[in-house]
């Protein structure tokens, strides 16, 4: 009998696993970890949505098989959400499916819609489902930039000509995880017509879109005029209302897209918990004002963390959106790579990050930290990043000192 099965020999193992081995390791000796590793929000979600989870659930006939693509109520607030704050028009019915997460749905999608042998465009770096979802479900992907500069359409233009079979899927993710990248609507104009001339499905993972700063609102690739002719968008709850635990996310657009997605799960799934999608429907209908101040609060820890490990020797991109920065890693220690960098990290600093090269190739020289942790949590690791960097003879520039 083989133990060698098909789809395990074309996952590698996963690195930031080694990471975060390390990291409970220490914790279980009784260290004091700063994990701004995983993007795991540290804040609850408002109250009247845990109340309306706790009213529903004392309801002795809600503890039944719920829906697969999501309770009607669910999908109509997704689609009133999606009219208030992008402006779009969706069909509850037809344009939307609820999804136990985003990743969960991005994974449904691929097997849905992906055939042995398909190529799929996928950026790198990028987060594993992106392009894993795919090639569990026997896809070959080939890798595009995330910087959305004339690289991007370059890059594009050589795949379509020199692949073959021609890709037939284009993933984004904007703002991008892991690298923070975002892009305006005219960049997603763009790409709709070279969507539509070359005959390709865009997948777009929208799951930052509320965690923007300085002003600047993420566009919607639904935005665009035919946009639903070729593309589906995924969204979630878990950052924009610090929900992640409760495994609610959504797909809307191409009605096809939505009617194979939906096929897929009701062989898969009963959907999340009704009382869950119950409080979900709260959150996107009810007061909104914790959207605006989980905004304010990771632009402050973003603002804090650049600061601070600045001051230690580690300069550090401001990221424009999401909840991560992309940051490279200090000269003097490039040549340790990411993930030696991030293991003499927790070990020396008590400091957990994800190693850029966890995302792809072109991640390798970088680290993904998530600001996770509060202000005081941040300062803590940046004192204690900067006595390691010292010992590794890293000056405030995070150069080499002589």
């Amino acid at each position: 009998m083989s133990d060698e099965f098909y789809r395990m020999k074309r996952l590698p193992p996963y690195v930031i696993a080694e990471v975060n081995a390390m990291r409970a390791q220490a914790r279980a000796g009784g260290e004091d970890i700063i994990d701004l590793g995983m993007g795991n929000p540290d804040l609850p979600p408002p109250p009247h949505v845990i109340d309306k989870l706790c009213e529903v659930a004392a309801k002795p006939d809600a503890h039944g098989y719920s829906a697969s693509r999501g309770i009607p109520g669910l999908r109509r607030a997704q689609a009133n959400y999606y009219g208030r704050r992008f402006g779009v028009e969706l069909d509850p019915e037809t344009e939307v499916v609820v999804t136990m997460g985003s990743k969960e749905g991005l994974a449904s999608l691929a097997t849905a819609i992906t055939a042995p042998g398909d190529v799929v465009l996928a950026p790198n770096p990028s987060y594993p489902i992106h392009t894993f979802g795919f090639i569990i479900a026997g896809a070959t992907i080939r890798a595009v930039p995330t910087t959305p500069d004339a690289r991007y359409w370059e890059a594009l233009e050589r795949a379509m000509s020199f692949t073959v079979p021609r890709p037939s899927i284009l993933v984004v993710n904007y703002p991008s995880n892991p690298t923070a990248e975002t892009v305006d609507l005219a960049f997603y104009e763009r790409l709709v017509a070279w969507a539509r001339a070359n005959d390709v499905w865009i997948i777009s993972d929208l799951a930052y879109s509320e965690l923007y700063f300085d002003g600047k609102p993420t566009p919607s690739i639904l935005q665009v005029a035919g946009a639903k002719d070729v593309a589906i968008e995924f969204t979630s709850l878990s950052k924009t209302y610090s929900m992640a635990g409760w495994r609610i996310g959504f797909a809307v657009g191409n009605p096809r897209l939505i009617a194979a997605m939906t096929r897929v799960k009701s062989y898969l799934d009963y959907g999340a918990f009704t009382p869950i999608q119950a409080a979900a429907c709260a959150a996107l209908n009810g007061p909104q004002d914790i959207v605006e101040k989980n905004r304010a609060l990771y632009h402050h820890r973003r603002d804090v963390l650049v600061e601070s490990f600045g001051r230690a020797g580690w300069d550090i991109p401001a990221p424009p959106a999401s909840m991560f920065a992309w940051a490279p890693l200090p000269p003097a220690v490039a040549h340790l790579g990411s993930l030696e960098f991030a293991k003499q990290l927790l070990a020396h600093a008590q400091v957990a990050v994800a190693p850029g090269v966890g995302y792809g190739e072109n991640g390798e020289g970088f680290v993904r930290i998530a600001m996770v942790e509060n202000e005081q949590r941040l300062r803590q690791a940046a004192r204690n990043v900067k006595r390691y960097l010292q010992s590794m003879g890293v000056n405030a520039g995070g150069r080499q000192s002589l």
